[in-house]
């Protein structure tokens, strides 16, 4: 599962690291981005990365809470994310993530970052929702897979974090090729941080 995660950093910032052509929406620095918050995605617009201000987490109608996460094994088939999954991937850009560690009890909370990476992205799923008066928004979810070996002394999940070499595979909806897509939602097989 990934609750939370911080994008401690700026517009400017963003668009040199992912060559974005341009921002829809403002947003300053957070230090904790919580479900429901807005902040930017990138997206696949003609073959340019573009980022995008959206809500985290799917608000379908036959939900009270949003769904921030979708899980690498059923991302494809079920309903509510099989077609984003196929026409609408997305980057989550993010300077660390958080999980909570049990400890005798106690709840630990850690931050998750990728060494000598100020942001990487996680993999994402966006589509558009309607609100309470109708009005339709775009909202974003976090992939999750199982967790790699370090991850595992604080959970059994964790993001899809997806490599530089790989975020333009992510994003190219046109390739036929899902075997490509499917073998990067996989456990991070770099180095992490935890705090």
């Amino acid at each position: 599962m990934c609750g939370r995660f911080s994008l401690d950093t700026n517009i400017d910032m963003l668009i040199e690291r992912y060559k974005a052509i341009k921002t829809v929406g403002r947003f300053n620095p957070q230090e904790e981005v919580f479900p429901t918050n807005m902040v930017p995605i990138v997206i696949n617009n003609n073959n340019n990365n573009e980022l995008k201000i959206m809500k985290w987490g799917f608000m379908p109608a036959f939900t009270k809470k949003p769904i921030i996460n979708a899980r690498t094994e059923t991302v494809d088939i079920k309903p509510l994310f099989k077609n984003s999954f196929y026409s609408r991937r997305c980057l989550v850009p993010v300077t660390s993530f958080f999980e909570w560690q049990n400890i005798n009890g106690k709840k630990i909370k850690r931050k998750i970052s990728v060494k000598d990476e100020n942001i990487f992205s996680l993999a994402g799923l966006y589509n558009v929702f309607r609100d309470t008066d109708g009005k339709e928004y775009e909202s974003f979810t976090i992939i999750t897979t199982d967790a790699n070996e370090t991850m595992k002394e604080i959970h059994h999940r964790m993001p899809v974090i997806l490599p530089r070499e790989m975020e333009k595979y992510w994003l190219d909806t046109s390739s036929e090729d899902l075997d490509i897509i499917k073998s990067i939602m996989k456990p991070y097989d770099g180095k992490i941080k935890i705090v």
